[in-house]
This record gives structure tokens, C-alpha cells and sequence, in this order.
């Protein structure tokens, strides 16, 4: 087992060009009031505002635009605490990685739940993406303790290209609506094949990433 101080974080997402460079200007532009507790805190209330926000779109479709904007203020606070942190040479690294992650799970029940109460995602097919999510997640902190490699990418893909991923797809519903459409003798919302699609990435992800980590550990005789 590894020192959980001395993880090494890998966030090789598509998006780390743009998003870097932003994070650290924000970082060196944020009032001394703004702690990294207080950004994850903006972080939670990022999803339960996406969680309020697809619920009310069983009343009406404009609270999409509610929902994409709840996963711009997650991805602010929960990208930035630590940025933010380690900006200010103020880390703390266990109490940083159990606070952090801990309400990374509850965020991400919120949201999920919130598609499955809405009218363009079938609760269960929700449900379906949480569990993969939940497993990604919980790779993600296995690897850590076992390799010392907080990896929260695969394939170029991250929590932030996640959240873009969902306001692409409230945009496309809100403009187009929700149409079925007919696959493998299956007749699902549009928004539901995304849900389909997110669950098997992440559920291939699992699969592959713990058999490539279970091979690597018993050749090494660890």
C-alpha cells in the first residue's frame, strides 16, 4: 500500500489545455475568503441545484438550461478546490482526498437520480450509469492506494468532458426534443441511449482497467 501523501494525480483529459490555464488564473484571481472548503461546498451545491433542476423538468423543459448551468458551478468548485489549494501551498492531503471524494460520490447519486426523476431518462437505464460511474470511481480510488496513481482519466476522457458531454445532450434534447429511436429491436429516447452508451464506457473501463491492474500486480508478486 501506498502513502496516500505522496500520490501521483494523472487528469490527462482533452480538455487540459483549456482547462488548466484556466484553473490557475482563477486560482490567482480568487478573494482570500474563498478556501478550497468553501469551493467544494459550491461544488455540492453544483449538483444539487442539477439534481432540482431535472426534477422541475417534469414541469417544464427550460429548467435544461437550470441543470447545464448547475454542472458548470460543480465543475468550478470541485475542479478548482484543489487547484486552488495547491495554489496557496495550503494541501492537506488525507483530509483533501476523503472530504473531496467522499462528496464526489454523493454529487454524482444526485445527479443521476435527478436524469432518473426526470421525463428523458428511464430510471432504471439512470440507475444503470450511476452503478458504472460508482465503479469507475471506486477503480479510481483502489489504484491510489495500491499504485499511489490518482488516474481520472481513460482515453482522454474525464469528469470534465462528462459534464460537457450532459449539457451537449440537455441542449440537443431541448431543441429537438426527446425522439425514440429504433436499435438492436429497441425503442429508446435519445437520452437514453446516452445513459446506455455512458454505463457500457464506464463498465468496459472497469473490466479492462482492473484485469491490465491485476496482471501488472501478480507479475510483480505484490
Amino acid at each position: 500500500m501506498t502513502d496516500i501523501k505522496k500520490h501521483k494525480r494523472v487528469n490527462d483529459i482533452f480538455l487540459a489545455p483549456l482547462e488548466r490555464p484556466a484553473l490557475q488564473w482563477l486560482a490567482a484571481h480568487m478573494p482570500a475568503w474563498v478556501t478550497p472548503d468553501v469551493l467544494t461546498g459550491i461544488g455540492l451545491f453544483g449538483s444539487v441545484v442539477i439534481f432540482v433542476a431535472y426534477c422541475l423538468t417534469n414541469l417544464h423543459p427550460g429548467f435544461l438550461w437550470l441543470a447545464s448551468l448547475g454542472f458548470v458551478i460543480n465543475w468550478f468548485g470541485d475542479s478548482l478546490d484543489g487547484t486552488l489549494a495547491r495554489y496557496r501551498h495550503i494541501e492537506r492531503p488525507i483530509y483533501g482526498f476523503f472530504i473531496d471524494h467522499t462528496l464526489d460520490a454523493f454529487s454524482e447519486v444526485l445527479v443521476f437520480l435527478g436524469l432518473g426523476f426526470s421525463p428523458y431518462v428511464r430510471f432504471d437505464l439512470a440507475c444503470l450509469a450511476l452503478i458504472g460511474y460508482l465503479l469507475a470511481s471506486v477503480l479510481v480510488y483502489i489504484r491510489t492506494c495500491v499504485k499511489g496513481e490518482f488516474k481520472i482519466s481513460y482515453a482522454g476522457l474525464g469528469p470534465t468532458e462528462a459534464r460537457l458531454i450532459a449539457i451537449v445532450a440537455n441542449t440537443v434534447v431541448f431543441i429537438i426534443g426527446n425522439p425514440k429511436i429504433a436499435l438492436f429491436s429497441l425503442s429508446l429516447s435519445v437520452y437514453d441511449w446516452v445513459a446506455i452508451v455512458v454505463a457500457a464506457v464506464l463498465f468496459l473501463i472497469f473490466v479492462l482497467s482492473t484485469i491490465k491492474q491485476g496482471r501488472i500486480l501478480a507479475k510483480a508478486g505484490q
